[in-house]
Order: C-alpha cells, then structure tokens, then sequence
C-alpha cells in the first residue's frame, strides 16, 4: 500500500506546474509547426506526436520535482501505467483538445492538477497557441500572458480573475466544438439557455472563471485528466462544477478508471442552486 503522503504546499506546486506546462507548451507548438499524423488509441480517441513528448517531459519533471506524489497522465494510463493511489494525486492531460490541434485552431490546452481528498484544489491550465495560462492556487485564480517556453512569472505577479454574477440575465452558455449532442442541447433548453459559442479543450472551464462565459454543460464521456484542472480553476474563481443532480464530483476515482459523470459547470453559485434545483 502506498504510504499517506502530505503534499507539497499550493505556491510550490503552482510554481513547478506553471513552468512545466510553459516547457511542455514548446514541444506541443513545434509539433503544430510541422506536418503531424493523428492515429486513434484503443478507445478511439486520438493522439499524436505531441500528446507523448509533452506527457514524457511533464511526468518526468514531476516525479523528479514530487518524489512519492503520483502523477496519473492520460497516455501512460492508456497503456496501462497506473500508480497505486492515496489521498493526493497529479492528474495530467499533456494535450486536451487533440483534435481542436488537429484542425489548427488553437483551442487546446495543457492540463496539469492535484487531487487533494477527491477535489481538485491546485492546477494549472495553458493555452499554447494563444501564449495564455490560467492558475489555481490558495483558493483564489488568476491568468497570465506567457509565450511557449517563456518566462513565466510569480503568481502574484498574475492578474486576478474571477466569475461574474448572473442577476436577470439569460445565462450565457460555451459548449464543446467537437461533442455537442442532442442530449446537451436538450439539458441547455431545460436550463433556458438562448445564447452560447463554442471552444474546445479545457478552455470553457476558463472563460466562465474570466468571467465571458456563465455556463458549461456536458454530456457525453470526460476524463478526469480532461477537466480536474478547469474545475480547479472555476472552482477557485467562485464558480461550482457538479453532477446533474446538484451533487459535487470525486477525483481519483480509479475504479471507475477515471471517467466523469455528466456535469455543469457554473460561474454564478447561487445561481446554480436555482438551475438544478
């Protein structure tokens, strides 16, 4: 059995994630440079070139930087490589959005998490191709610009963010651009949503943390490496992410190897309340 481990604290964490998927974000965007062929796993999900060279060099710098922490990544599970667990874990997601890579539009996202007791309490979400990176940490989120490789700063050098207030607006939706189904149109009518737009990756979870978006419904297969470190983020602006019955969803969940319920993520609680009530 794994030993209880205490994690290292939220500012040593963010640091090393934030410089890692900054790293990790170079080698994704010299992938998208060139010419690159996206082969389907066994579930039929793709992947390419850029899913396992950035997944080798984060899951080496952390194990490297959180000796005993368990990293759970998303190609190495796909090939069987599972830690044991215990109450903390990292889950990472060295591209999501592979397919938004694959059409060269920019809308994905390195996801790096710790899973602290279930809830993601630590994360960090980078948009490569867009030079723009997202942090939770202590409880509060916060963005900042940082090219590829580039020099990230301190977090409290980052600026703030945080959700907005519904109040008697019609609630804006962002949904999938590549999962949209007649199930999620459905649940958006019965949450009377009008208006929406689309993006891809972990990127919804962040607009709603920036306050341009105020809800994202799914419905349809997540894993928890796809989203822990966008709820991480929301959840650290002031919004809430949970199942379709109100209730809270549980990282780290192995023997349900890693899938996500159904979800809404919303940007104004008390909102929330009303809505799935």
């Amino acid at each position: 059995m794994r030993p209880i481990l205490l994690a290292p604290d939220h500012a040593a964490l963010a640091e090393v994630f934030t410089r890692v998927a900054v790293e990790a974000g170079a080698i994704v965007m010299a992938v998208y440079s060139q010419e690159f062929t996206v082969r389907a796993k066994a579930d039929r999900s793709p992947v390419c070139d850029a899913d396992e060279k950035s997944e080798a060099l984060i899951v080496a710098r952390l194990e490297s930087a959180f000796p005993g922490l368990p990293v759970v990544a998303e190609e190495s599970v796909a090939r069987g490589l599972v830690p044991d667990l215990g109450p903390d874990l990292i889950l990472v997601d060295p591209l999501d959005g592979t397919r938004e890579f694959a059409k060269r539009n920019g809308e994905f996202t390195i996801n790096i998490a710790l899973v602290h007791d279930g809830e993601p309490t630590c994360a960090v979400v980078y948009a490569p191709a867009r030079g723009r990176l997202w942090v939770a940490q202590d409880g509060a989120a916060y963005v900042c610009d940082v090219p590829p490789g580039g020099q990230v700063p301190a977090v409290s050098d980052m600026q703030p963010i945080h959700v907005r207030a519904l109040g008697s607006r019609d609630p804006v939706a962002v949904v999938s651009r590549s999962h949209r189904n007649d199930a999620t149109e459905a649940l958006m009518q019965q949450l009377g949503i009008k208006d929406m737009r689309e993006a891809g990756s972990a990127l919804k979870f962040c607009l709603i943390a920036e306050g341009d978006a105020d809800i994202y419904p799914r419905i349809g297969r997540t894993m928890e490496w796809d989203i822990a470190a966008g709820d991480a983020v929301l959840r650290a602006a002031g919004g809430i992410v949970t199942k379709l019955d109100g209730s809270s969803l549980v990282y780290g969940r192995r023997d349900l190897e890693f899938a996500c319920p159904d979800f809404i993520a919303f940007g104004d609680r008390a909102a929330a309340l009303k809505l799935v009530d």
